[in-house]
């Protein structure tokens, strides 16, 4: 990194990139929940948004960086693994939980990929952990039980196991991902993903099932706007534009003024947000005990997101996978 470089950098400019897209973040689970209760189905609904990334993705690197282009048959089966086992489940769980969880709730479960990247870290390839790592995952797994209250059994079954495989597959995004950037940038490992995860869903989400005119009939958004009426392409358009390429750029962009530790915990604080959104939009509330759970969850998730020890900080170029892994839900 240059002297300049440094200069320009904005320690509060990039706090509020990433802060802003956290928000986005948070705010495109409420919508998405809003989307589905219309009629489409997860499957549906994640073709539409691994679609629109990747337009998005491919009009950005036809105007900045065309050799991104060309895929060596060698990196093929890689990055179709991304989008498919990372990319495409990680989108289609998280609206299958969402869709019989609380939003926050089942991000809170979704989240649970930090705690697994740092164990996999550890096990897998040999990396330095801190040992409050430790500390990290059992506050998460405690929170979580709390959430759940595991002794009634009050949430859903097939939301909790969705949430769970969620993270699962979150956690493969982020060390797939972490590996795709260090050859090609963040840019084009996003529009790689996405077209294979595209492929995918348009053989297995029956796409072809629509009724005519989905997109222009008129849908509600619910709770708090339910007087808000408009054809269903206005919501799916923000969920694209605004619920992942913009808050993933943003993500990026907060790269340049600080570290990927610190965009990584700031990140997290769409958690926070899902549920201050999910309660005055959608009016989801827990318990003042599954609140207390929830708060201990999101400690330990922050905890965690400092666990892996690296020998220097990475340039802001390769950082963006470090902590902080292309953004999916």
């Amino acid at each position: 990194m240059t002297e300049s470089s440094v200069a320009r950098r904005s320690p509060a400019l990039g706090g509020l990139y990433v802060i802003t897209g956290a928000f986005l973040f948070g705010f495109n689970g409420s919508m998405t929940k809003v989307v589905m209760q219309a009629g489409i189905s997860p499957e549906q609904l994640t073709l539409m948004r691994v679609l629109g990334t990747a337009l998005i993705a491919g009009t950005v690197l036809a105007l900045t960086d065309r050799a991104q282009f060309r895929l060596p048959l060698a990196d093929i089966g890689r990055f179709a693994a991304l989008g498919v086992g990372g990319l495409a489940m990680v989108q289609w769980l998280y609206a299958v939980a969402i869709a019989h969880l609380p939003v926050g709730v089942a991000l809170l479960f979704e989240y649970m990929a930090v705690i697994i990247v740092a164990v996999v870290a550890r096990v897998v390839f040999k990396e330095r952990v801190h040992p409050r790592l430790w500390w990290a995952i059992g506050a998460v797994l405690a929170g979580l039980a709390v959430v759940a209250q595991v002794w009634d059994s009050s949430l859903s079954g097939i939301g909790v196991l969705a949430g769970l495989g969620a993270a699962c597959a979150y956690a493969f995004y982020f060390l797939a991902g972490e590996r795709s950037v260090a050859g090609r940038p963040p840019m084009a490992v996003a529009f790689w993903a996405s077209t294979f995860a595209t492929v995918f869903w348009l053989l297995f989400s029956q796409w072809w099932e629509l009724p005519a005119g989905t997109f222009t009939a008129d849908v509600s958004f619910g709770g708090a706007l339910d007087s808000v009426v408009t054809p269903m392409w206005v919501p799916l358009v923000a969920m694209v534009a605004l619920g992942a390429f913009a808050p993933f750029t943003l993500i990026f962009m907060s790269l340049r003024h600080i570290s990927a530790t610190a965009s990584g915990i700031l990140a997290s604080s769409e958690v926070l947000f899902a549920f201050i959104v999910a309660w005055l939009w959608l009016g989801e509330t827990l318990a003042p005990l599954q609140i207390a759970g929830a708060a201990v969850v999101f400690l330990g998730i922050v905890v965690a997101q400092t666990a892996r020890e690296r020998a220097k900080e990475p340039d802001p170029d390769d950082a963006f996978a470090l902590a902080v892994p292309p953004e999916v839900p």
